[in-house]
């Protein structure tokens, strides 16, 4: 029979066990810092010859500190069975781990609500009754302390995150122009719906003279802050090419030069880039491995297909053309990511390049906002309740000769 004096010594030795493992805890200690305080505390106060702490590290179990026993099962095997322990204290022959835990006499479950956040298993010390209770407390007060710090620096690391990700958003809003020309020689009007806060589409308009101006549009691979950033670099490195040449093979082998540099053929760039003067009416364009933008001239639908292969994958360039066009008349353009031909519906299909060219046969003669709108109509009749899978930006541009 355990005197009275012997029971006092062993609480006195928990509340001290207890204040401890509660300081250690409000100083904000390390993870392992206060393992290896629980392993202290068990091993030296509380008459236990071997230990071993099993912990739910969100959905892998994983064996954070022992003693008197090695631990040799995977944690897969350690998953398997846990899934189906019972959530009371037991000895190891009544449980469902007796199989790969046979040297241990109790197994003190610990969980919250239905989820289980750990298991400890424990042998006394010469026969002596292992405290279950007092195990179960601190262990309850450690694991809970641990898991509240892992949430609390995985909200960090979420603000920090959303704060990157707003920042990404901003440096992209300011990569596409606000003020596009609106004159009754010159219309242009974009409209673009990124997938996620951060997206990898871009369009351009640059004047380069009076009589002359480019005007582009761009997809980078992947998406985020990664894909924003590089399409920031894009942009810089494509409007200081403006004001050093007009010569669009040598803009667009320069900036493929720059996208390999910056990518390491890890991302790629789909770009569509033209020009346009006044004085000679010529159209001039390359098309680097994007959706072919349409040309509506005449009554006749041209898609501009002619150019290279996408931007960032070999160095030099395989091939490059660029198209040039004498248009002498009215001719609208109109130019767009994949993100708008690849629009799916509930049967998984696509609403394609031809749903496109219908739209402008029957829409591209109205005011270019009230154009847009129709394409929006359409594509959300079209897809009714599915997603936006990609980013989607389409870019039109009407020029009255």
């Amino acid at each position: 029979m355990v005197s009275t004096e012997s029971l006092l010594q062993r609480k006195e030795l928990a509340l001290s066990a207890l204040l401890e493992v509660t300081q250690a805890i409000n100083n904000n200690m390390a993870e392992d810092f206060l393992y290896r305080i629980y392993n202290f505390t068990l091993r030296g106060n509380l008459s236990i010859s071997k230990m071993s702490l099993w912990v739910n590290d969100f959905g892998v179990w994983n064996c954070k500190t022992s003693f008197g026993s090695k631990n040799t099962t995977s944690s897969d095997t350690f998953s398997i069975i846990a899934s189906t322990a019972s959530q009371n204290v037991s000895t190891l022959s009544e449980s469902v781990f007796n199989a790969i835990f046979p040297d241990f006499e109790i197994i003190i479950p610990i969980f919250h609500k239905a989820n289980s956040l750990a298991f400890v298993f424990a042998s006394g010390m010469n026969g002596k009754e292992v405290d279950a209770d007092f195990i179960r407390t601190l262990t309850n007060i450690l694991i809970v302390a641990i898991e509240n710090k892992k949430l609390a620096q995985k909200q960090l690391e979420q603000e920090a995150l959303r704060k990157e990700l707003d920042i990404a958003a901003k440096v992209q809003q300011r990569l596409c122009p606000k003020d596009l020309p609106n004159t009754e020689k010159l219309q242009i009007s974009a409209w673009y719906a990124p997938h996620s806060s951060v997206g990898g589409d871009y369009y351009d308009f640059i004047e380069i003279s009076k009589d002359k101006f480019l005007l582009c549009i761009a997809d980078v691979s992947g998406k985020g802050i990664a894909a924003a950033m590089m399409m920031a670099n894009f942009q810089a490195s494509l409007r200081t090419l403006a004001r050093q040449t007009e010569n669009l093979k040598e803009i667009v082998e320069e900036l493929n030069y720059q996208v390999l540099q910056n990518a390491q053929g890890e991302n790629f760039i789909t770009f569509f880039v033209a020009t346009y003067q006044y004085s000679n009416q010529q159209f001039s364009y390359i098309n680097a491995g994007h959706n072919p933008p349409f040309l509506s001239y005449q009554n006749h639908l041209q898609r501009l297909d002619q150019g290279t292969t996408v931007l960032g994958i070999f160095s030099p360039l395989p091939f490059i053309t660029e198209a040039q066009i004498i248009l002498r008349d009215d001719f609208f353009i109109f130019a767009y990511t994949d993100g708008l031909s690849e629009i799916i519906n509930s049967e998984d299909e696509q609403f394609g390049e031809e749903s496109i060219a219908k739209c402008l046969q029957t829409y591209s003669q109205k005011d270019l906002k009230v154009f847009h709108n129709q394409i929006i109509a359409e594509i959300n009749h079209f897809k009714q309740d599915m997603p936006y899978p990609d980013d989607i930006t389409f870019l039109s541009c009407k020029i009255n000769i």
